[in-house]
């Protein structure tokens, strides 16, 4: 694109944040290349700066400079259409991914190392496979949030435009109860606690950092923990619930406390440490449970993902059962944790 553009939001992306607009649109473009075009006021929203986080609405404009980026996501014209093998192929996988499906919803469970949107390089993710399930009036389910490469487990996606609107709505509002299990470097102190800091994108690096209140781009985190067990003081099986949504959150927030994330090629912090026979160096994350409002209005969607290869294979070796765990005794609750 060598040309200033204006491109008007449609109703079906009402509400969706900027930043995330522009993923879709435009999955090349990186986060820090955005916000530098944000903060220098070369994306304007209506003529007006706007921030990343910012939430558009039908018929706003979004000013868009030249970008140097690959072929948009919904420019179809010059696309080479997938072949009907791998079109296939990609409804055999999500089908092999599905935890529960309705004519409205889809939760799935995202394998570690599958990328939840395009970029760079990137030639499968999940958003693109699922243009398999594209129907003949040309409407495909829609990604409502997204988890890192590396942490497997619930994703939720929406099929159709109604009940994307709601469950971005239940997000926003955090009428959502998202519970992770992870394995940390050590025991935290107290077992139970709340994580609150500042969190902002290190410049020229795929990775947050701690920020002090006020400095460029930073974003509120707040994250709760619970310790449910533990082998000697090496390592703990703790439940992590976002009480936001940031980038990399509960990753950064485990290191900031001192107890990294087993596994975290990005975050894990401590020196000359040793990780245990047997236990694999993959990200030890998965996105355990999802509690939302059903998008038509009645009743809740709650599902469990199971724990994957390389975590089940580390609760065997320290003899730990995910069957022993009570999720309404030990889910990390805001009222009960001591500030």
């Amino acid at each position: 694109m060598s040309a200033i553009e204006q491109k008007q939001v449609t109703a079906d992306e009402a509400g969706m944040r900027l930043d995330r607009w522009f993923k879709f649109h435009y999955p090349g473009l990186g986060f820090g290349r955005l916000q530098k075009l944000l903060r220098t006021g070369q994306v304007r929203l209506d003529g007006k700066r706007a921030e990343a986080s910012t939430r558009i609405a039908k018929g706003q404009t979004v000013r868009i400079p030249p970008l140097g980026v690959e072929l948009p996501a919904n420019d179809k014209k010059n696309a080479k259409p997938k072949s009907t093998k791998l079109i296939a192929d990609d409804r055999k996988a999500i089908e092999d991914m599905l935890l529960f499906e309705d004519n409205q919803v889809m939760v799935l469970n995202k394998p570690a190392g599958l990328a939840v949107q395009g970029g760079s390089g990137l030639k499968r993710h999940l958003d693109g496979m699922l243009d398999a399930f594209t129907d003949r009036k040309g409407n495909k389910p829609r990604l409502v949030h997204r988890l890192d490469r590396e942490t497997s487990g619930i994703i939720l996606v929406a099929r159709t435009r109604q009940a994307a609107q709601e469950l971005t709505k239940a997000f926003r509002h955090r009428n959502t109860r998202k519970i992770y299990w992870t394995m940390l470097a050590g025991v935290p102190k107290p077992r139970q606690g709340r994580i609150s800091t500042f969190l902002a994108r290190s410049e020229g690096e795929e990775r947050m950092q701690v920020v002090r209140q006020g400095e460029d781009d930073a974003q509120h985190a707040v994250s709760l923990y619970s310790v449910f067990e533990q082998s000697a003081q090496k390592l703990s099986w703790v439940t992590m619930k976002p009480v936001t949504g940031r980038t990399h959150q509960l990753r950064a927030h485990a290191a900031h406390i001192g107890h990294p994330i087993i596994g975290d090629d990005k975050y894990f912090n401590i020196e000359n440490w040793e990780l245990p026979g047997g236990i694999q160096n993959r990200l030890h994350l998965l996105a355990r449970r999802i509690v939302i409002p059903h998008p038509s209005g009645h009743g809740t969607i709650d599902v469990s993902a199971p724990l994957p290869a390389h975590m089940q294979q580390t609760w065997n070796l320290l003899g730990f059962d995910a069957t022993d765990y009570d999720p309404e005794a030990d889910d990390p609750d805001e009222s009960t944790i001591k500030r």
